[in-house]
């Protein structure tokens, strides 16, 4: 009874079920900023608004694609996208400084319209007073998703749905005066 208890066990660490919910050595850093700390002005629509560059670990087996998702939830109006993009090949461990704000990129990464109905990265630009958050948060896919270049967040969202393996996430903040 124990040995097969300990079978079932070990099975169920293995599966790929257990696998989805393996988020913890999935990780996304920035050579930019440090977790919770100040994004530089020339990441923001205070000057040059060229994204950071961004570094992630490998991701689990079976990952298909990545997706990102930059947005604020401090936004007067709500939460604030600030980058969509999506069909990053797997293979891939980071994005460059400054990427280009094209709808398709040569690595066959598609970048959606954020909401200053712009395509890619739409910089850090909170009214005056206090900080506010951006979260970069970077998805494993056990799939391409296929979506038309200029896609929303919630349009990625909905397709991402089911498919997610894994999440890794990094918190910026920047305040103007």
């Amino acid at each position: 009874m124990r040995v097969g208890l300990l079978i079932l066990a070990l099975l169920l660490c293995f599966s790929p079920a257990a696998q989805k919910g393996a988020t913890m050595s999935f990780t996304l850093t920035s050579s930019a900023f440090q977790p919770g700390g100040d994004i530089p002005k020339k990441f923001t629509c205070d000057a040059a608004d060229a994204s950071p560059a961004l570094a992630w670990s490998d991701p689990l087996t079976g990952t298909q694609s990545l997706a990102l998702i930059m947005d604020d939830p401090d936004a007067p109006a709500g939460t604030w996208v600030h980058w969509v993009l999506y069909d990053l090949p797997a293979s891939a461990r980071g994005l460059p400084e400054n990427v280009a704000k094209l709808e398709s990129l040569p690595d066959g990464s598609r970048q959606g319209r954020n909401d200053f109905r712009r395509i890619g990265y739409g910089g850090p630009c909170p009214p005056p007073g206090r900080a506010h958050r951006y979260f970069f948060k970077l998805y494993a896919l056990d799939a391409k998703l296929n979506l038309s270049p200029g896609a929303s967040k919630a349009a990625l969202e909905a397709a991402m749905k089911g498919h997610i393996l894994a999440h890794a996430e990094l918190i910026g903040r920047y305040k103007r005066g």
